[in-house]
């Protein structure tokens, strides 16, 4: 029998096995509870049960083991030594893991444990990426980053296969068709065992779709998400020449172009938005391509089209091996994304003005710009003043450095103090007349703030301070507000110690 003949007979196995096990592992998952909900976040409105890809893993599994025992040509080149117990380990850590998220929801944090605890067994087996190399020039890793970067690589594909899992049918069609194209690059480069592995789990998937395409009957959970995405991206180390990260690994990120493009921006947005890394939302590119008028069914006919022009890319990368239009090609796909996530809105938060004033509060806070440690200068000296005067001469300095035009303070049982910048047009006239009256004149050019200067709590009152600013004068600094408040904090503990027995 060739190799050729195994592989069909395997596709269609595999098919048959899933077709028939997922009705039973859905009336299952019915029986024992594991339904998903609806809900706000979700798309579909009636309870489904969501371990179906319980019936995937089964049908991969025992369609090896079928093949392993009778098939000679499959039976030949598989070994079940330390690295393939390992490997086959790993997948049954994450599906365990998925599958009890299934039932009784895990901690975001337990199931990134798990996930990684899979990993390392995999890196142990030997699934390794031990270097980047195109045509025999790269670069290669030390153990530590070896190991920190086969960690991501699952953690990549595992996440990205679990966050695209939103809509009928396209997790299961995206891994379809990554399948399909493995399966063909692996027998190209002759690594018939993945080519086997790959075209078993693309049967064992497409069986399923026929249940969980839209309207689906079952989902494919966690437990067949994560399964899903680990056994990729194992294949795709073990099918790669000496575990490098060369054409072969590279197949995949293309064909799951759009979930790894997601799973990678997803965290980096719900940090910027002050979310949890792992809040769950409905940003994600097929939501947003809902947000614009697609139906569910027409966004994964969309999202299809384009994992199919990126598996078009690869076979023609795998086919021509010109490094000249690999490079134009991976180009091409890297715009496209980048066009497609724009239009979709997630640049909004990582746009260049957004980011710069981002970092700017953040080194702001830190105390790393030269203002704030000038600023934080100034509080030690105002904490100092050993009396109202020094302490006066203090504020004003804090309002000059902040551009303030007018102050005036008001202390219990004492005098007001009064302060107005100079003109700039007039600096030998000041403009505190001027000021008040804007104040309550014409409020749109006017910035007026009153501070109690209260204890925290019950505490004792020692005034207030009035300071204005006219904004035709100076504009707002992103961090006038946030040291108005350094000053206030400031301003409390000298007037207990200045006056000690307040009114």
């Amino acid at each position: 029998m060739t190799v050729s003949t195994t592989l069909m007979l395997m596709f269609v196995f595999s098919l048959c096995l899933s077709l028939v096990l997922t009705p039973g592992v859905r009336a299952l998952g019915i029986k024992l509870g594991a339904m998903d909900i609806p809900e706000e976040r979700k798309v579909h409105t009636a309870p489904i049960p969501r371990i179906g890809g319980l019936a995937v893993f089964l049908s991969v599994m025992i369609t090896g083991i079928v093949f392993n025992l009778f098939n000679p040509v499959m039976r030949d080149l598989y070994v079940l030594n330390f690295n393939a117990c390992m490997g086959h380990l790993g997948a049954i850590i994450v599906l365990s893991c998925g599958l009890w998220d299934d039932f009784r929801r895990l901690n975001p944090w337990i199931k990134l444990f798990f996930q990684i605890v899979a990993a390392t067994i995999a890196f142990i087996g030997g699934a390794t990426i031990n270097g980047i190399f195109f045509n025999g020039t790269g670069i290669e890793f030390g153990l530590m980053s070896s190991y920190l970067i086969t960690v991501f690589w699952f953690l990549l594909f595992i996440n990205a296969v679990n966050l695209v899992d939103g809509l009928d049918g396209l997790a299961g069609g995206l891994i379809f068709f990554t399948c399909t194209v493995m399966t063909i690059s692996s027998y190209i480069h002759g690594e018939y065992l993945s080519a086997f592995y790959f075209a078993i789990t693309g049967g064992a998937v497409l069986g399923f779709l026929k249940y969980n395409f839209n309207p689906a009957t079952v989902f494919l959970g966690d437990g067949g998400s994560y399964v899903l995405g680990y056994t990729v991206a194992i294949l795709a180390i073990r099918s790669s020449a000496k575990s490098n990260v060369g054409v072969l690994m590279l197949i995949p990120l293309l064909a799951l172009g759009i979930p790894i493009f997601d799973s990678i921006l997803s965290p980096i947005r719900r940090f910027l938005q002050g979310k949890s890394i792992f809040h769950p939302d409905k940003e994600h590119i097929h939501h947003m391509l809902m947000k614009l008028g697609l139906s569910s069914q027409k966004v994964v006919y969309l999202i299809y089209c384009i994992t199919l022009v990126f598996c078009v890319f690869s076979i023609l990368i795998i086919t021509l091996r010109d490094n000249n239009l690999d490079g134009l090609i991976l180009g091409a796909i890297l715009i496209g994304m980048i066009i497609l996530v724009r239009k979709l809105g997630y640049f909004e938060y990582l746009a260049f003005d957004k980011f710069m004033g981002w970092f700017q509060d953040m080194t702001d806070v830190a105390g790393f710009s030269q203002n704030r440690r000038s600023f934080l200068s100034l509080q030690i000296s105002t904490n100092n003043s050993q009396n109202m005067d020094e302490l006066w001469a203090h504020i004003v300095e804090a309002l000059e450095m902040l551009n303030f035009h007018y102050a005036k303070l008001y202390l219990v049982n004492e005098a007001a103090l009064e302060w107005a910048a100079k003109d700039d047009h007039d600096p030998e006239t000041h403009s505190a007349n001027d000021l008040r009256d804007m104040a309550t004149e014409d409020k749109e050019s006017i910035l007026k703030f009153e501070i109690p200067l209260r204890e925290y709590g019950v505490g004792h009152f020692f005034g207030k301070l009035v300071m204005i600013k006219d904004l035709k004068r100076g504009y707002l600094k992103p961090y006038t507000i946030r040291r108005v408040e350094h000053l206030r904090r400031t301003l409390i503990p000298v007037l207990k110690r200045l006056k000690q027995k307040p009114v």
